[in-house]
């Protein structure tokens, strides 16, 4: 089983450590998608690009 602590509802389990972390970017993904369009559908909004460097 695996999960990704700093995102909740991120997790997965697999037979293989190789396929769990197939699986973890596959939930990451979807996790990340499904609250892109919970946003968008939320209200208006508006998104700004920043570019954060530590240089």
């Amino acid at each position: 089983m695996g999960w990704v602590e700093e995102i909740p509802g991120v997790n997965t389990q697999g037979r293989t450590l190789k396929e769990t972390k197939e699986n973890l970017k596959d939930a990451l993904n979807l996790i990340l998608e499904t609250n892109r369009l919970l946003s968008r559908s939320a209200g208006k909004s508006t998104r700004e690009m920043i570019i954060v460097s530590n240089k």
